[in-house]
């Protein structure tokens, strides 16, 4: 009997085998790259239950992650906020090892759903040791993406929080230097960093839907949707009081063609709307965004977002969850106190508050983004890409960018007797200035930390007294004081000043200013150097600031904005190796009374108006023969 039972149970077997195979593999086609992305999609959704998904809709800081948390609950995605680092000057190789210790406990799910891991790389990878630190927000921008993308990779990281589209209509807002522009036009032009980012969209590729190359590129992020740029007073995080009409015009453009332009996800911003908080606005994130523009990406929430929606903020947390995520919100960044966000969204899932549906929506649209950026192909980071962090090449174009980037304001006491650019070669030259040799004061905030730092001893780059030094011809003595004395002005011959002042750096609330002045001891520096010669002054900063009241006894002024790492740009247009090009893209206000003033509005009457920037021919001269020159028209 046992005998003859064999045969019979191994038919058994063979027949379950038969039976359940492809019903096995229809279940794994989320799996199969070879199947479209809708179907991999429904495929994994259909498998998830209410904890998965909801933990797909959680971001939280790498000070709180762990393999464990990971994988206990099926966290979506991890972040380093400003300045949060896996050790300090860590090289690329702990930054990928510390992602792809995340990503292992992701893994290790039932599911094994990849978290996807997003950083602020919003002028270079700038949290990051040796990272190149471009200028903030200011041209060549398909070309920094790209650049940027590559060393964001280059670190592990598949996705950066950049660009910033904020169209800044006040400059008395503490992130006006993460603006392109007080004009919408420029804004949405310099939507370009985002093909740069996540490289170019076909042409046949269905609008509203992300795109992402390879793996040299990242998931870009728009933001901060929408109407940051144009608070009342430039109050950060505030309210932007402002028509339909007018929101649409000013503040919206840009969002419209980074939605054409495939970009992958939208961070909306902690200001209101005519007394609306954006993180409830449920009429512009889902009416608007979602349904009227067809974005198909995620929308994620602003650090601790969610908490801000009330004042003061977590003072109703479950009515925020409730609020937040019905308006549209899809992920949200947490970022430390994530079981109480999962518990209060299960809660609201569970008592019909918020429907299985709008769960259903933001999962559906985090997974897109995922299976687009190939993490489910490949997770786990390598380190084919470290040599990209911080090479020269990207620091050349950064460098280049900084010489596009100069906007020369003055230039001589008149126009037939210029002093820039300097020459090279004389006997003794006065380098003055707290911002002369201090790369952090270059670099401006978001870079190193949230709110930057001081000093030279935070990453690698050219301070702008180095590329002087860089420069001039080598029997040049340059002497370095950083804010002398009239006397000694006076006393040593000099046969130029080159004075280098401005901002300390900011970032977000902490940069809000209602005065706009120079960082002392900035103006007594101007004042005892160019009251005693000839002077070159170089504002470093991150908008116009007052500088009406010493303009008199500036010989010439450059606006520098933050050119990052690479100050070698900076002596390369005021020596004359190039010319100056630039153009201002915001309007150089006289006095702060006169704020907001816009290009357009009545009554317009700036110091330097919008657009304007004089230009020069590269020269190489080594005496005081004049350049060719000419004035710049206003941008059309």
């Amino acid at each position: 009997m046992a005998r003859s039972r064999v045969p019979i149970l191994i038919m058994g077997v063979v027949l379950w085998c038969c039976l359940t195979t492809p019903a096995k593999a229809e279940c794994m086609k989320y799996k199969d790259p070879k199947q479209p992305i809708p179907v991999r999609i429904q495929d994994l959704l259909d498998r998830m239950t209410l904890e998965e998904k909801i933990g797909q809709m959680v971001q939280i800081e790498r000070e709180v992650a762990s393999a464990e948390v990971m994988k206990e609950y099926f966290i979506g995605s991890v972040l380093s906020g400003g300045g949060s680092v896996p050790a300090p000057q860590a090289s690329a190789e702990t930054w990928i090892n510390m992602v792809n210790d995340f990503q292992r406990g992701s893994l290790s799910t039932r599911l094994g759903i990849p978290m996807i891991y997003g950083i602020d790389s919003v002028h270079g990878n700038n949290n990051v040791y040796k990272a190149t630190i471009f200028p903030h927000n200011i041209g060549l921008v398909k070309k920094i993406g790209a650049a940027t993308a590559l060393e964001t990779r280059a670190t592990g990281i598949p996705y950066a929080f950049a660009p910033c589209i904020a169209v800044c209509r006040d400059p008395r807002w503490g992130r006006c230097y993460e603006s392109y522009s007080e004009d919408p036009q420029i804004v949405q032009d310099m939507t370009d960093i985002i093909p740069g980012l996540q490289g170019d969209i076909p042409t046949d590729s269905p609008k509203g839907v992300p795109f992402v190359a390879g793996k040299n590129n990242v998931v870009a992020c728009s933001k901060h949707y929408v109407g940051d740029g144009g608070t009342t007073k430039g109050i950060d995080e505030n309210n932007t009081v402002i028509d339909w009409q007018g929101l649409l015009s000013i503040h919206m453009p840009a969002y419209y063609t980074s939605i054409m332009k495939g970009v992958s996800t939208v961070m909306i911003s902690y200001s209101s709307w005519n007394e609306i908080k954006m993180h409830t606005n449920r009429e512009l994130i889902t009416g608007f965004l979602k349904n009227t523009l067809g974005f198909k990406g995620f929308v994620i929430s602003d650090w601790e977002g969610l908490d801000r929606i009330t004042y003061p903020p977590h003072a109703n947390y479950s009515y925020s969850i409730q609020a937040g995520i019905h308006a549209g919100i899809d992920m949200v960044m947490v970022p430390y106190n994530y079981k109480e966000f999962i518990d209060g969204l299960t809660f609201h899932v569970k008592n019909n508050v918020i429907p299985m549906s709008r769960i259903d929506d933001a999962v559906r649209r985090i997974l897109r983004v995922k299976f687009v950026v190939g993490l489910f192909e490949n997770p786990l980071a390598d380190n084919s890409l470290v040599d990209q962090l911080g090479s020269q090449e990207h620091r050349e174009l950064a460098r280049e960018a900084v010489r596009k980037s100069l906007v020369l304001l003055k230039n001589g006491q008149s126009l037939n007797q210029p002093l820039l650019p300097l020459p090279k070669k004389t006997s003794k030259i006065l380098v003055a200035g707290s911002h002369a040799d201090d790369l952090g004061y270059q670099c401006g905030g978001w870079t190193m930390e949230w709110q930057g730092f001081n000093g030279n001893n935070r990453t690698i780059g050219t301070t702008i007294l180095a590329a002087i030094k860089n420069t001039v011809d080598p029997s040049t003595n340059v002497v370095y004081k950083e804010n002398p004395n009239a006397e000694f002005v006076k006393s040593n011959n000099f046969s130029y000043a080159i004075v280098v002042v401005g901002e300390h750096p900011y970032a977000e609330t902490d940069g809000d200013s209602m005065n706009l002045t120079i960082a002392d001891p900035g103006p007594t520096t101007i004042r005892n150097v160019c009251g005693a010669m000839k002077c070159v002054v170089i504002i470093i900063s991150g908008r116009p600031v007052v500088i009406e009241p010493y303009l008199a006894s500036i010989d010439a002024l450059v606006a520098a904005w933050l050119p990052g790492t690479e100050g070698q740009g900076v002596a390369d247009v005021v020596f004359g190796d190039y010319g100056f090009t630039g153009k201002l893209p915001h309007t150089w206000f006289k006095t702060v009374d006169q704020l907001p003033m816009n290009v357009g509005n009545p009554h317009y009457d700036p110091l330097y108006p919008f657009g304007f920037g004089i230009t020069t021919e590269p020269t190489t001269r080594q005496s005081d023969d004049n350049p060719f020159l000419s004035i710049s028209s206003y941008f059309n």
